[in-house]
């Protein structure tokens, strides 16, 4: 099948495809006698494999470490729960970072509401933002 065909069969462009290839994610095709890519019918499948593995927040190294164990023959099926239970525990790690700075966001949007542009002087830069009531030993947080 012609990259053409293959970019319209799978939704992706033609740039995307030839992007797979040199990134290692798709073999280099055969080549017509004319010199064109004549890639195997599976490479459809490959490509959404990847399409779907992208979707599920998997990096392009990632779906390479995947594909190169299908390709020698392993089931990769304990490799990607391993990729699956990381990615879970980097989102809870970043919604623990979300909801800390969410609370911080809070407590400088009531400051702000609060807070009369008039009194803002030269001495700092933006009231709001200074946390006066954080010192710890004489030092602000940061």
């Amino acid at each position: 099948m012609r990259i053409g065909d293959l970019a319209a069969s799978s939704g992706l462009t033609t740039k995307t495809i030839r992007f797979y290839e040199r990134a290692g994610l798709l073999p280099a095709p055969p080549r017509t006698p004319g010199g064109y890519r004549d890639y195997p019918e599976q490479t459809t499948t490959r490509l959404a494999f990847i399409r779907d593995a992208q979707g599920a927040g998997l990096t392009l190294a990632e779906i390479r470490s995947v594909l190169t164990l299908r390709d020698a023959g392993a089931s990769p099926c304990a490799h990607v729960t391993a990729l699956i239970d990381q990615h879970l525990a980097d989102i809870d790690r970043r919604m623990t970072e979300l909801r800390a700075t969410r609370t911080v966001l809070q407590a400088l949007a009531s400051r702000a509401a609060a807070t009369d542009p008039a009194d803002c002087t030269d001495a700092g830069i933006c009231r709001i933002l200074i946390r006066t009531n954080d010192a710890v030993n004489g030092e602000r947080r940061h």
